[in-house]
């Protein structure tokens, strides 16, 4: 879906102000928040917003590896983040920790 990545994105791209909201700018630190900001994107973003985790994580690949370790709490954000990064259940880190969990409880 997003092949052409690098054609169309910006210089200084910049995330759409009503995914961080709730926020405070000041305290925003792209590198530990990235797996918050990239779950936003998903849950809530555009295809610009795409292209500005693009650039900031690495590519989709980069932005593939931090899909992993989100934690949805939305079955259909899941669902997306899997179609758009080629991912399986067993994939992301809370499936793993749900099923043992799961496992552990039903000893």
């Amino acid at each position: 879906m997003f092949q052409d990545w690098k054609r169309k994105i910006k210089d200084n791209p910049q995330l759409s102000p009503h995914l961080l909201w709730d926020i405070d700018k000041s305290k925003l630190d792209l590198d530990k928040m990235k797996t918050f900001i990239v779950q936003r994107v998903i849950e809530r973003g555009d295809n610009e917003d795409f292209y500005a985790i693009f650039k900031l994580y690495g590519g989709p690949k980069g932005v593939r590896e931090v899909v992993k370790k989100a934690n949805f709490h939305n079955p259909r954000d899941e669902a997306l983040a899997r179609i758009l990064f080629d991912l399986n259940k067993d994939d992301f880190e809370c499936y793993k920790r749900k099923q043992l969990r799961e496992k552990h409880l039903n000893c």
